[in-house]
């Protein structure tokens, strides 16, 4: 590998931080306009919620070819794919003329978020020394977590003040930064591959993926029916065989061979439900906002705020933890603060106010920031060095997985009582609001029994301090 000087490693990570960051802005940005474009474009909201999920779910596949590009190609030329594909994006949806315009845009736009983040990822694990892995990975995991939390209140504002079509046209010159910061500052040279990409791998996970989440998308209109069971059919059959052709094809998407290691396995599902709760809260309050508490489009994004400041300070403070202490008191400490903060949701909903919902949202938050960026880093050492890569490719694709899915079901939830429940349109989405705090408080649960169970086993391994 070729060295490089620490002004150019941290300007190279830099360059990938505000691409990534704008990319992942963008992906909540518009949440807030989902009752705007309704109207505007004529579509229902379990259609609108696609430019969320169509977004995330193209990350997610984008991001399942990295372990392959990283080894095949230099992540200067990858990076500088990444700019242009968001640019071209990026100006598509701000003149879209309909929805299919938009939607197609945000597809593009998405393909630099799946190459980006990974590239972030991939030049820390393999460019940083092991004494500030923890920190440097905090600060990653404070970029990806604050950024769509912040989404809403970017989108909101701006929304309110100008037009939904300004949300894309001020985030370009970042973009623009982006591309200069990274071509001249990126220097690594890639490892190389020993066999060809396969993309029979890839078109299976992709039709597994995505049938998975138009499955539950349909949920809105139609409710449990038999096109829900079909298509979670297609998505087993898919992801069966890619699991086939990935393990016994002549090349590999990545190496399973990684989840033999049950930790990693618990440290994976510990990634996904986090994000899954991030991302998927993050698009419930402003739609309960508006919808129930009769709040405008500014203010549903701006009771995000103050808790996405404050995850963006504690997430590198959290790794500063975990590299004197070690991961388990940050992440078990994280994952309790988010049980709290979702419970309260439900415990209080009869008495949710804009400055309640604040307040709840900032412990949720702050729990998510000590947990997350630290559940990857701990994942990478639980793995030999040369299975980085790997690691890197399935925790990125599972962290925007679960934010497409987490979008798809909780917005699907809603319109199935809009849709079908008798009443004002308040009353409807309050009903709704209530199933959506109490799946998340569920996962939640969920995610305090995996972390308490992950670091027990890896104390016992005398892995985790």
């Amino acid at each position: 590998m070729v060295e490089s000087k620490p002004k150019h490693i941290y300007l190279a990570i830099a360059s990938l931080a505000v691409l990534t960051f704008v990319g992942i802005l963008n992906e909540t940005s518009m949440n807030v306009t989902y009752p705007t474009l309704s109207t505007e474009m004529g579509v229902s909201l379990d259609t609108v919620q696609w430019i969320t999920t169509g977004y995330l779910l193209m990350v997610t596949v984008t991001m399942g070819t990295t372990a392959y590009l990283l080894r095949q190609f230099k992540a200067r030329n990858l990076q500088l794919v990444a700019v242009l594909a968001f640019v071209l994006g990026d100006l598509m949806c701000a003149m879209a003329p309909n929805f299919t315009l938009l939607l197609l845009g945000r597809l593009i736009q998405a393909v630099a978020t799946g190459l980006s983040t990974p590239i972030l990822f991939h030049l820390i694990f393999t460019e940083i020394p092991r004494e500030r892995l923890a920190s440097m990975t905090g600060f990653a995991g404070m970029v990806i977590s604050f950024a769509p939390a912040l989404g809403p209140t970017y989108g909101g504002w701006i929304s309110a003040i100008m037009s939904w079509r300004m949300i894309f046209w001020l985030i370009l010159p970042f973009a623009l930064i982006s591309l200069l910061l990274g071509q001249l500052f990126i220097r690594n040279t890639p490892f190389g591959n020993d066999k060809q990409f396969s993309y029979a791998s890839l078109i299976s996970l992709s039709v597994a993926l995505v049938s998975t989440v138009y499955a539950f998308s349909t949920i809105g209109e139609q409710g449990l029916s038999w096109q829900l069971v079909l298509w979670l059919v297609i998505a087993a059959v898919a992801f069966s065989f890619f699991i086939y052709i990935n393990n016994h094809g002549e090349s590999q998407l990545f190496d399973l061979s990684v989840f033999k290691n049950k930790m990693l396995c618990l440290s994976t599902l510990t990634y996904f439900s986090l994000q899954f709760v991030n991302i998927g809260i993050s698009l419930v309050i402003p739609l309960y906002a508006q919808y129930v508490l009769g709040a405008s489009s500014t203010i549903a994004g701006l009771v995000l705020l103050p808790g996405s400041v404050f995850g963006a300070f504690i997430a590198p403070l959290a790794g500063r933890l975990a590299d004197a202490q070690g991961f388990a008191k940050p992440v078990t400490a994280g994952g309790i603060m988010l049980l709290v903060g979702t419970a309260c949701f439900v415990i209080f909903q009869h008495w949710l106010t804009p400055l309640l919902v604040l307040v709840f949202f900032t412990i949720l938050r702050i729990g998510f920031a000590m947990a997350f960026g630290n559940t990857i880093t701990n994942a990478s050492v639980l793995v030999d060095a040369k299975n980085s890569a790997d690691v890197n490719s399935i925790f990125n694709m599972v962290q925007q997985f679960a934010g497409s899915l987490g979008t798809g079901i909780l917005a699907s939830i809603i319109a199935v009582f809009q849709n079908n429940m008798s009443g004002s349109m308040a009353k409807k989405t309050y009903v709704g609001g209530l199933v959506d705090y109490s799946f998340l408080t569920l996962i939640a649960v969920v995610i305090l029994i995996t972390i308490i169970s992950n670091y027990r086993m890896q104390k016992q391994a005398k892995i985790s301090k």
